[in-house]
């Protein structure tokens, strides 16, 4: 679990980027964070992972302060996806690569070997392949595969699918809602308000350092008001249900609600239907 207790945060003293930032991540949680470039959520991310402090107010990882754990200690409990795997990369094959984390907490041997055979098979990687030759949606899963391999309860995510095109894109989020199914808790920083919709079962929407909504997914992303202050566009389906809901006398409650394509496209079917008879 990831506490927030009126947490605010500043990089050498300037400018705070959060301001009395409060909520709970709890076990098995998919949270998706939204919201403006510069409203603090990356700020965030580094806060619960322990990269960086808070200046006020609290951060803790399973009851005990950030403050009082080393970094190292904290990236056991959490792992950390960069936004650009290059910065996480570095090492000259994708075995070494798998290798790395276990041979930094010093659990190189048989198991390590048998997790990392494991992962190679499961995504499909080349052990002896360069790992910067890869193209840049193998290099953001294997990143993201030598944080599964520690096996940490709680993964950050920070932008996960910058840069990938829409198959590559679909094959890390899969990935990790396998892993969120499996028990792991994933927190998530994305732009994509079509991938948030997909995935995140919850969506805390941040503007100018502040919550400003945290609830069920599809609550927070149909709040005009809270659409309005963080700068957000709703999923293209759910955006097109509530323009029929505003703009069509006595739309069904059935569109109104939907939000995927496949939820509309039943909903005005069945209108249609009952329309003609």
């Amino acid at each position: 679990m990831i506490e927030f207790k009126n947490v605010s945060a500043s990089y050498d003293g300037e400018l705070a980027v959060l301001k009395g930032v409060s909520f709970t991540i709890h076990d098995g949680d998919f949270v998706a964070f939204v919201g403006t470039n510069g409203a603090g959520k990356s700020t965030t991310m580094r806060l619960a992972n322990g990269l960086l402090k808070p200046t006020a107010g609290e951060v803790l990882v399973d009851g005990v302060a950030t403050s009082q754990l080393k970094t190292s200690q904290i990236a056991r409990k959490v792992g950390f996806l960069f936004q650009n795997p290059d910065r996480q990369i570095c090492c000259n094959s994708v075995r070494e690569e798998l290798l790395f984390g276990f041979q930094v907490l010093g659990e190189q041997g048989p198991g390590a070997e048998a997790q990392v055979d494991e992962l190679i098979d499961r995504f499909g990687f080349d052990p002896d392949a360069e790992p910067y030759l890869l193209n840049r949606g193998t290099r953001q899963l294997l990143a993201l595969a030598s944080i599964i391999a520690l096996k940490p309860p709680t993964v950050i995510l920070d932008e996960p699918t910058t840069g990938l095109d829409y198959r590559e894109c679909q094959k890390v989020m899969e990935t990790v809602a396998q892993l969120n199914a499996e028990g792991t808790t994933v927190v998530m920083v994305c732009h994509d308000m079509e991938v948030v919709g997909d995935f995140a079962h919850r969506v805390i929407a941040m503007t100018d350092g502040q919550v400003v909504a945290d609830g069920p997914t599809f609550e927070v992303l149909r709040n005009q008001e809270v659409l309005e202050r963080a700068s957000i566009i709703p999923p293209q389906a759910t955006a097109v249900a509530m323009a029929l809901e505003e703009q069509v006398p006595n739309c069904p409650a059935a569109v109104a609600q939907a939000n995927t394509v496949e939820q509309l496209t039943e909903a005005l079917a069945a209108a249609a239907q009952e329309g003609g008879q």
